[in-house]
């Protein structure tokens, strides 16, 4: 029977009071800043753009290229729209609205994050069950118990929608858009009345299931037959079904119209691709702890081995999505499409690029060996990585829609990131020591207890 530290919580309270206070205090600065803050944020950006032309002015690419004649037109262009006093009165209004954004943005980043970690741990759990997979069954209620934090990250995240429904930020922008043909011919699907009922049968289900499924299987831990094993089997099935559906409608509805002229008709396999790894990721390192701390005695280096493999091929899968996904819309160079990727490569190039190498290359040198797989140190450093690279998946996906150039990473992120990490380390452990480690009712139990690769 595990137990829940009091050094481990007192560590995951800590991480919440003091994330806590980091989101506080970005409220707070948010709420004094003014239209005045926005037009001075407006003459810095125009100012460093001038510099950047001035440089290229001199940089023989930009001539070669003709770069220079793009930015002289975009100057013009500038020139055009400063006389124009309603457009300049509209950007400042934007600019505005994105600054005050940025707390907002900092909490559903990491929110969203760690929503979507809770929910894989538990489709990858129901996953096995659909699949009578035998390996995995020792590591069963180490699933379960992370899988616990989809209730109050689910509330928070319900709650967050609310404040945005409400008009307490300006964060889907399809909310407020007014004589946008586009935007409005797209009612029939993203309508706040609508969109909110769907998030709440999607948040409301997944924890519905979770609650049925898990109780089936500890009903099972005192059974003399397979009867709750085999009613879990089927809820499992019809879970598999409801999930895949609602996972992509819900990456639409809270990611993808974020940026509601834009599209891509694989976005819900990417979101899954990003969160399933980073649950599987989780699942590994919650493991070694435990197995580090003497529990979890029946867990053996084959079943890190495969959680490792695991960790390798979603990696490979994200980023196949990621390249189709980039490759070609930047090929097919149509504005509509291409405009997504080209704030993102404007204002997050780094970060843009920076992921992919955390999340593939780190992932493919590290987890290709199979020795590799099986060192606990390179495993937690893999992991470590891993859960970072996605982090910044997300931060890229939200922010450009959220805040535009106006983001950077401060007191805000951080105090989020912290209170969220707190937060999924409290209730998943506090979940752990609710119940026994093993799932002893389980059919295939000896099978995974001997498991070996």
């Amino acid at each position: 029977m595990y137990e829940f530290s009091g050094k481990l919580k007192s560590i995951a309270l800590v991480l919440m009071v003091i994330g806590a206070l980091g989101i506080a205090y970005g409220f707070f600065t948010s709420s004094s800043i003014t239209l005045e803050d926005a037009k001075e944020t407006i003459a810095h950006d125009v100012a460093e753009k001038a510099r950047k032309a001035e440089e290229a002015k001199y940089d023989p690419r930009a001539i070669q290229y003709g770069s220079h004649s793009e930015v002289t037109h975009d100057t013009h262009e500038s020139d055009d729209h400063a006389v124009d006093a309603h457009a300049e009165e509209h950007h400042v209004k934007h600019v505005y609205n994105q600054l005050h954004n940025r707390p907002w943005a900092a909490v559903f980043v990491s929110l969203f994050f760690f929503f979507m970690i809770a929910l894989l741990i538990f489709a990858f759990y129901v996953i096995q069950i659909g699949a009578s997979a035998g390996w995995s069954i020792v590591l069963f209620r180490v699933m379960e118990a992370l899988s616990a934090n989809l209730i109050p990250l689910g509330i928070l995240l319900f709650i967050f929608l609310l404040a945005s429904a409400f008009g307490m930020n300006h964060f889907y922008p399809w909310m407020h858009a007014e004589g946008d043909a586009l935007i409005e011919g797209k009612n029939w699907w993203l309508n706040t009345p609508g969109w909110l009922i769907r998030s709440a049968f999607y948040i409301v289900g997944f924890i519905t299931f979770r609650y049925i499924i898990l109780k089936k299987s500890i009903q099972q831990d005192n059974a003399t037959d397979t009867v709750s094993h085999k009613k879990g089997f089927k809820y499992a099935i019809f879970f598999l079904v409801f999930f895949m559906l609602a996972e992509s409608a819900l990456s639409w509805d809270w990611i993808m119209s974020l940026d509601p002229h834009w599209f891509s008709s694989l976005f819900g396999w990417y979101i899954f691709a990003s969160a399933i790894v980073s649950a599987v990721t989780v699942i590994a390192l919650v493991a070694m702890y435990l197995k580090s701390k003497g529990y979890l005695e029946f867990v053996n280096d084959s079943h890190i081995h495969d959680l490792g493999k695991y960790m390798f091929g979603f990696s490979i899968f994200w980023a196949y999505l990621w390249f189709a996904q980039y490759m070609l819309i930047w090929y097919s160079n149509m504005p509509e499409e291409t405009t997504y990727f080209m704030q993102r490569l404007e204002d997050y190039k780094f970060l843009f690029f920076f992921m992919v190498a955390l999340n593939f290359a780190f992932p493919i040198l590290i987890l290709m060996d199979t020795a590799f797989k099986r060192n606990f140190v390179l495993m937690f450093i893999a992991g470590i990585v891993i859960l970072v690279g996605h982090y910044i998946d997300m931060f890229v996906l939200i922010m450009p829609s959220a805040v535009g150039s106006q983001w950077s990473f401060g007191i805000p992120e951080l105090g989020a990131l912290l209170f969220f990490i707190g937060l999924f380390i409290f209730c998943g452990f506090r979940a752990m020591a609710k119940r026994p480690l093993l799932a002893k009712g389980n059919p295939y139990l000896e099978e995974s207890k001997h498991f070996h690769y």
